[in-house]
């Protein structure tokens, strides 16, 4: 079997294709709709991490008006800092830091639910920095690189799902 495949980088103007080539007839159909059943898992999973992490965005907005008062110091990666790789474990280490603030400050659980069912997804492994090594921050700090944080990945999984629509 031949696959070729032409990649191409958003926004660029060429047309992207692939083209499927096998010995039989029959394995031809049979990978078109895997190719196919794929695309579709996969634009269905960017639309539903962008509308997660959107959801994530507006409870952090609505926590700031509890937790605005902190004193807690917290670690707070530098959004400028975070290799593209690193942006998930990132954002995992500021729902910890998050988690903690909102049961100092006794958030009401309608507004700290969200936070507290954020699923870890990113391996402790890949080169990404533990939490305790960015450094410590106050809380208005702390919640604007955060919020730059959130932006940036709800923007690159806009671009992505973008890509995959067309």
């Amino acid at each position: 079997m031949k696959i070729l495949c032409e990649l191409t980088s958003v926004g660029d103007p060429r047309a992207r294709g692939a083209q499927f080539q096998s010995t039989c007839k029959l394995c031809r159909e049979s990978h078109k709709t895997q190719v196919w059943l794929s695309f579709l898992v996969l634009s269905l999973l960017s639309t539903s991490c962008v509308a997660e992490t959107e959801d994530l965005q507006i409870s952090v907005a609505l926590l700031t008006r509890f937790i605005k008062k902190s004193d807690a110091m917290l670690y707070a990666p530098s959004v400028s800092d975070i290799k593209d790789s690193c942006k998930t474990m990132s954002l995992e280490c500021y729902m910890s830091e998050l988690k903690m603030v909102i049961i100092e400050e006794a958030v009401p659980d309608k507004y700290a639910n969200p936070i507290h069912h954020f699923a870890p997804t990113a391996s402790p492994d890949g080169g990404c920095l533990p939490c305790e090594a960015h450094p410590l921050e106050n809380i208005t700090i702390f919640m604007d690189k955060l919020n730059n944080l959130l932006e940036q990945i709800i923007t690159k999984q806009n671009l992505l799902k973008e890509s995959a629509d067309t």
